[in-house]
């Protein structure tokens, strides 16, 4: 089943995207430089976020993470696709970098996520674009932790002619601990789609396992666009 987000949020599990990481092992505890512009997103926020289901609902939930010592979201998924989106435009002249972290703590059994039948992952981020008037205009890049492809793979999303790439940001060699990321998400849609994108209209994370009929555990915290 495909999935994304935007207008009737009809598109966005239309699956991953996978390729390009310049993604830091960075301490949850670094300190960071905060720009007027920066925009953060704390697991309360997160928690709030419209709620999309394509299959059945996952369960995502706000705990306490001793080791980060902070809250965090908790999201189970059992044969089931929905995300938590949140659509806003974002001047990417201002806030061009993405920021997260994230644990994966069970992913789901497939035997190839690139395919329709496999398209599931334990934790994605997405970012859309609505550039255009029609729904063939709306584009998105999905950044996985993947469970059999290479960091930095891109490869289309398998319900979609191209319209949403998927990333491969972690793969299960990454082990389960609690990873820090930044993406220039100006530069990816660059790379991705060949031109010049200025505006991003909505977030969203998903934990999905509807294809494959498994379950998967994974955490996500600190999501933050930046200056730097």
């Amino acid at each position: 089943m495909t999935k994304y987000p935007l207008n009737n949020l009809s598109f966005i599990k239309q699956r991953s995207c996978r390729a390009l990481a310049s993604i830091a092992l960075v301490a949850l505890s670094q300190v960071t430089h905060v720009y007027a512009a920066d925009i953060s997103y704390s697991a309360t926020d997160i928690i709030d976020w419209k709620h999309k289901s394509f299959s059945g609902d996952t369960d995502y939930s706000v705990v306490y993470d001793e080791k980060i010592k902070q809250k965090v979201i908790l999201a189970k998924s059992s044969q089931t696709a929905s995300g938590l989106f949140y659509e806003k435009k974002i001047d990417l002249n201002k806030t061009p970098f993405l920021n997260w972290s994230w644990r994966v703590e069970k992913f789901p059994a497939v035997s190839d996520e690139k395919v329709k039948a496999g398209d599931d992952f334990a934790a994605r981020i997405y970012i859309v674009v609505q550039d255009g008037w029609t729904f063939l205009s709306t584009k998105a890049i999905s950044y996985v932790w993947s469970k059999q492809s290479q960091t930095n793979d891109v490869w289309p999303n398998p319900f979609t002619n191209g319209s949403a790439m998927m990333l491969a940001v972690r793969g299960s060699e990454d082990g389960n601990g609690w990873v820090t990321e930044k993406r220039n998400i100006k530069e990816d849609l660059q790379k991705l789609f060949g031109k010049e994108i200025r505006y991003i209209d909505a977030i969203a994370i998903m934990t999905d396992t509807d294809n494959s009929k498994s379950s998967a555990t994974s955490y996500y915290s600190n999501i933050r666009l930046t200056e730097e």
